[in-house]
């Protein structure tokens, strides 16, 4: 499929959304049912390895080729105080991660991940979003399409993270914006503020609410208008893995933000998506609830850059190993009572 170049292209994309491949799935389901097991005794794991062969079209897949992309973006909102770092730090992370430093890096080469990392235009920060939208259509667009773009078609699984100083006060903007509820509900404590960094956090993400009144109907329009360009990125490659077949792993608060996008812009638009964790940032849980999503792992992680999300990419991995590596009771001469 070709790229959208607006919006109204995203919003077309969306409307149309290709499904799991039923039969595939259902000779998957029979084939965990003949494993050399009792029945439901590999719990999730059987859920998993189910859902990944649909989205695959293989009843007995592998996962040889995941992969995870970083997306890097500045927030003009920082301006306001909200982050205990400063926005020097994503150029900073951004050099770690290209030299191999970071924690991805590390979780990602332990399961066989291949990793891209996207600086998007970090010398040109978002605007404030607390005084009016933070991207014009076009920066919008652009940043979908550079997540759109960095999928490798040959992928097999997909992870997006992040890194973007003032990041977490967008996501609880999105949040706010798209579930409702009061702007200290959505708020924590991102790269460690003290309570009042919370409260103002709290106050910014209600005024940029209200700046942005306008554009509060349309998912699409409320990630314009509070989001980042490494969150639009974000939602950019989500999107593009389902077109192309790729299942998807879901990371912490910020990367879940950017899914909260596409799921209120159309039904089941994150069926090939699994949570990875549950994060430490306290707004996660009721964010994943809304999606209907139950995280694998929850180990208090709170760091982004797909960390958490890449861990469980092993969790997947034993699934699909189980699920297409085990003999049938027939193959293994095991009655199966």
């Amino acid at each position: 499929m070709q790229r959208p170049n607006d919006l109204a292209g995203y919003r077309s994309v969306l409307r149309d959304l290709p499904v799991m491949d039923a039969a595939a799935a259902a000779a998957a389901a029979e084939r965990n049912g003949q494993l050399t097991k009792p029945p439901g005794a590999l719990g999730r794991l059987e859920d998993l390895a189910q859902w990944y062969a649909g989205w695959r079209g293989d009843a007995r897949p592998s996962l040889a080729a995941p992969q995870v992309i970083i997306f890097a973006g500045n927030h003009g909102v920082t301006a306001r105080g909200v982050s205990a770092f400063p926005a020097e730090v994503t150029v900073q992370m951004v050099a770690n991660f290209e030299a191999g430093g970071a924690a991805i890096n590390q979780l990602a080469k332990a399961f066989g991940a291949r990793m891209d990392v996207h600086a998007l235009e970090l010398d040109r920060p978002t605007a404030d979003f607390s005084q009016g939208p933070a991207m014009s259509e076009a920066e919008a667009v652009a940043a979908l399409n550079t997540g759109w773009d960095a999928v490798d078609p040959g992928a097999d699984l997909l992870v997006v993270g992040e890194m973007g100083i003032g990041n977490t006060t967008s996501a609880a903007a999105l949040a706010a914006a798209l579930l409702g509820g009061d702007p200290g509900d959505w708020v924590g404590r991102g790269t460690g503020v003290d309570d009042a960094g919370l409260a103002l956090k709290a106050q910014v993400v209600g005024e940029g609410i209200a700046a942005n009144q306008a554009a509060m109907s349309d998912p699409l329009e409320v990630l314009r208008c509070l989001g980042g360009r490494e969150i639009a990125a974000m939602a950019g490659a989500i999107l593009r893995a389902r077109l192309l077949g790729i299942p998807v792993i879901l990371d912490g608060f910020i990367c879940c933000s950017a899914a909260l996008v596409l799921s209120k812009a159309a039904e089941g638009a994150l069926d090939h998506c699994v949570a990875g964790h549950l994060s430490a940032e306290g707004a996660h849980g009721r964010m994943l609830d809304a999606m209907g999503k139950a995280p694998l792992l929850s180990l208090g992680l709170r760091l982004g850059e797909g960390s958490g999300a890449a861990l469980a990419i092993g969790v997947l991995k034993g699934a699909i190993a189980c699920h297409s590596g085990m003999a049938t009771f027939a193959e293994a001469g095991v009655s199966d009572g």
